[in-house]
């Protein structure tokens, strides 16, 4: 087996059935097995799978185990060389799975590679990140970022100033599609399941780039993500989760000191928003 397509499902029905079709209408040349696991949706997701796509291999969980964990119960089942991670708000472009494909078949040093992403509009969508600092993080929490975007200094974390224009090594790839190599993955290890949701793609881009393995963004494919759709549905939970992600992130990868620093910007951002929604009042 060459590609082993990996995706997890929580009630995202309607954006799942595009993805499987995106696979289905316009194949690789290579040997494709595509694993679907189901975190529990009450929404008819997995009648949807069993009805209209019989060849997907479906795991249905009884409850809902997060995206990390969901991925990390599939990825021990795959067969391929290569694993892509995929979220089921991506629609996987022709030709999109063989470029990756062909990319780590010719760059034996790079374990993890990501297309371009792109809005449904067409539109340009960034997925490529620097490691969080405390300063990229003190200009996001501080309005700078958004004020500066085209800045390298004051960007934060996200590479706005990059116009994801050629190929390039990048710290993190935002985890809505990766494909990995087999080996990266036995060597780097599975996703973290202390990160519920949020957060599990900076973790392990960071363990890959720390046993020398490049994580590399490639815009000679292509798909679109409909990004936010499963928050969509539950943005306070959500948003709780990112926190406790970033929070569980900072305590594991720089310690008592980073995680202080980390929570006091934390705090220091929350206090700046209800004081600019205070004056606003006014």
């Amino acid at each position: 087996m060459d590609i082993s397509v990996v995706i997890v499902g929580w009630n995202s029905r309607h954006y799942l059935e595009l993805c499987l079709e995106s696979l289905a209408a316009a194949p690789p040349r290579r040997s494709m097995e595509i694993i679907v696991v189901d975190n529990a949706s009450i929404d008819g997701s997995v009648e949807m799978i069993e009805a209209r796509f019989p060849h997907v291999k479906l795991i249905k969980s009884s409850e809902n185990l997060g995206f990390a964990k969901g991925y990390n119960v599939a990825v021990r089942q795959c067969q391929g060389r290569y694993i892509a991670l995929v979220n089921p708000d991506v629609i996987v472009f022709p030709g999109c799975l063989d470029a990756l494909a062909d990319y780590l078949d010719q760059n034996a040093k790079v374990g993890n590679v990501g297309p371009h992403v792109l809005n449904p509009d067409m539109t340009h969508q960034s997925t490529c990140r620097r490691f969080p600092t405390l300063w990229n993080n003190f200009c996001s929490a501080t309005g700078l970022a958004t004020a500066f975007k085209r800045s390298r200094l004051f960007s934060g974390e996200h590479m706005f100033f990059f116009p994801h224009d050629r190929t390039l090594p990048v710290d993190v790839l935002v985890g809505c599609f990766w494909m990995l190599r087999r080996e990266t993955v036995e060597r780097v290890g599975l996703l973290d399941e202390g990160c519920w949701l949020y957060g599990e793609d900076v973790d392990w881009c960071r363990r890959s780039w720390q046993v020398g393995w490049q994580v590399v963004f490639f815009p000679g494919a292509q798909a679109i993500h409909h990004r936010g759709t499963s928050s969509a549905s539950a943005p306070v939970r959500f948003a709780l989760a990112q926190q406790r992600s970033a929070l569980y992130y900072w305590s594991k990868h720089h310690g008592f000191l980073g995680s202080l620093g980390i929570r006091g910007i934390m705090v220091f951002h929350h206090l700046l928003r209800y004081l600019v929604g205070v004056l606003s009042r006014f």
